[in-house]
């Protein structure tokens, strides 16, 4: 038996997930789908989404509801989002995840790259929140949870133009939390430390980079996308539900 928590609240409720076909987002569409909720998810990779969704399936739980898109194509991706609506049911759970943080230099950045950067991690984030926002207003409320990043805070090298979107996520959380309160409408971000997935252990994780990493953090555990996804959930449960404007670090006390 899980030792985990199970929040009733999240039993049939709409949820919908960026870039939930692998890594982190993958685990919070798991989660969720365990928890009862309705779930329906994007990605640019639909081997990796099939399989998810066949996985959750095989399990005997509700399969979430995939559709193919690039968040990076704003028309598309609110047309995708309110596909899932028509399916699923209004969206009152936003959990923008989506992001890619490729190296990069300051020499090398063109106009060009900073834009789609931007698009990639941060723009689509503002977009889908205008989109589902008028179903969570008839809905009665809902709860936006916003991906930001740890390397801002702790500057790792050659990410500038991601960091400078990360950063960005937290003004917007706490700017779109003031405004659409009135509505009961709640926007909060998450901070992910340096987190497990097999895109970083396949590009970055080295002996070395992991005796650094337990040095910094005060718990001596690496970090892994399910440990990301109980906090989805819980911001997502009406356990939260006076919880808006927050950030909440989940990197095992590196910052």
């Amino acid at each position: 038996m899980s030792s985990f928590a199970t929040y009733p609240s999240l039993s049939g409720r709409v949820v919908f997930v960026s870039g939930g076909g692998s890594g982190i987002g993958a685990s919070i569409v798991e989660h969720f789908t365990g928890q009862g909720a309705k779930v329906g998810f994007v990605d640019i990779d639909e081997a990796a989404s099939t399989a998810l969704v066949d996985r959750i399936s095989s399990t005997g739980k509700a399969a979430p509801l995939f559709r193919k898109c690039d968040v990076r194509d704003v028309g598309a991706y609110q047309a995708a989002i309110a596909d899932i609506a028509g399916w699923l049911g209004p969206v009152t759970v936003l959990v923008n995840n989506a992001a890619r943080d490729d190296r990069h230099v300051l020499e090398e950045v063109t106009p060009a790259f900073w834009d789609e950067r931007i698009a990639v991690n941060l723009r689509h984030q503002y977009f889908a929140i205008q989109a589902v926002v008028p179903g969570m207003k008839q809905a009665g409320g809902g709860s936006i949870v916003n991906f930001s990043s740890v390397s801002y805070h702790t500057m790792t090298p050659r990410l500038s133009v991601y960091q400078a979107a990360k950063a960005a996520v937290i003004g917007m959380t706490r700017g779109l939390a003031r405004d659409l309160g009135g509505d009961g409408i709640r926007v909060n971000a998450i901070t992910p430390g340096w987190i497990m997935t097999q895109r970083q252990i396949d590009l970055w994780l080295t002996p070395e980079s992991e005796a650094q990493l337990m040095e910094a953090q005060c718990l001596k555990e690496k970090v892994y996308p399910p440990d990301i996804a109980r906090m989805a959930l819980w911001l997502a449960a009406d356990d939260s539900r006076l919880v808006t404007a927050q950030n909440f670090v989940v990197d095992g006390g590196r910052m």
